[in-house]
């Protein structure tokens, strides 16, 4: 009888321990970029347990260059991605219906640097020079700041030419373009490695000109918003991944660390993922996801004169997740 009663307590406890593991959520968070420190918050929460806390079963998969998460999301291989605003509202008018829940960076990282030798020293000196931009996604915050300045971009007379620069600081060492694009936690940190920095280069700065559109947010599709279940689950994901850009930030060398062991490629050295924790600090609040209304009316208004989205949209965000946490 004894062989038996430890047998159905230990049978038991089996199924509580497999009913515990299935109840945790699976979701899937698509990238914008590669592994690096510009998504922190993310790879800290996951290895330090943070998702495994909030009965969540999280994969965090790298983006490239050749990976657009708006049709990663739209293909279905992911629940969450981390885009841009302005390539979220274009894939949003082009039929994918994504949704912001949730908005950790409240700044721009974006800046267009160009050396002095150029005799660049202002906005009214770029026409007849070349510009270097990322595309991908990407230009769209150069295209307003061009529209807005009333500059053409096709290479015509009192315009300027617009190169599809890599994503490093090579077109400007090169001298491929007299100006070039740069991430305040990225690139930045390459020119400056160069030898370059405030004092032999113009610095056109995206949010001190009030050029800057909402960068790194949470997307998801618009038709999962309505499963009470999956709302839960990206609750808790915006709570975890919160604490994850809290404990992050707060401790700069761990996350550093953890993100160079997070990259499967090898290519993320400490030395540069040390510096983007400490830039991109300057960006995100951990303390909240909610989305700033002004700066999203001020992105929406910027695409709308730029013309890539043609009419305000509806629905393009939530905040039924930020306001559960």
């Amino acid at each position: 009888m004894k062989n038996i009663i430890t047998g159905l307590v230990a049978g038991a406890l089996a199924l509580s321990t497999a009913s515990g593991a299935l109840a945790a959520d699976a979701l899937t968070l698509q990238l914008k970029w590669v592994t690096q420190a510009q998504f922190a918050g993310y790879l800290v929460a996951e290895a330090k347990g943070f998702y495994d806390e909030e009965d969540l079963d999280v994969t965090i998969l790298a983006g490239g260059p050749n990976i657009a998460p708006e049709q990663v999301i739209a293909g279905g291989g992911a629940d969450i991605i981390v885009t841009w605003m302005a390539a979220g509202m274009a894939a949003r008018e082009s039929g994918v219906p994504l949704v912001n829940i949730a908005q950790p960076y409240k700044r721009s990282g974006l800046m267009m640097i160009c050396p002095t030798e150029t005799g660049i020293t202002s906005e009214a000196d770029f026409p007849g020079h070349t510009l270097g931009v990322w595309f991908f996604g990407n230009e769209y915050p150069f295209f307003a700041w061009m529209n807005k300045l009333g500059l053409a971009t096709d290479g015509s007379e009192g315009g300027v030419t617009v190169l599809q620069q890599s994503f490093d600081v090579q077109p400007m060492i090169q001298g491929q373009a007299d100006c070039i694009s740069v991430m305040t936690y990225n690139e930045y940190g390459q020119a400056l490695d160069a030898g370059y920095g405030p004092d032999n280069l113009t610095i056109f700065n995206y949010t001190e000109m009030g050029n800057d559109l909402l960068e790194d947010g949470l997307y998801v599709m618009e038709d999962t918003l309505d499963d009470p279940a999956k709302v839960d689950a990206y609750t808790r994901f915006v709570r975890a991944s919160m604490k994850g850009w809290a404990y992050a930030l707060d401790n700069p060398e761990e996350a550093a660390e953890i993100v160079v062991e997070a990259d499967d490629t090898g290519a993320a050295e400490y030395d540069h993922q040390f510096y983007m924790v400490n830039e991109v600090t300057k960006l995100v609040d951990p303390d909240d996801a909610a989305l700033d209304m002004a700066t999203y009316e001020r992105t929406v208004q910027a695409l709308l004169d730029q013309g890539i989205i043609t009419q305000t949209p509806e629905g393009a965000y939530t905040t039924v997740v930020t306001d559960g946490l």
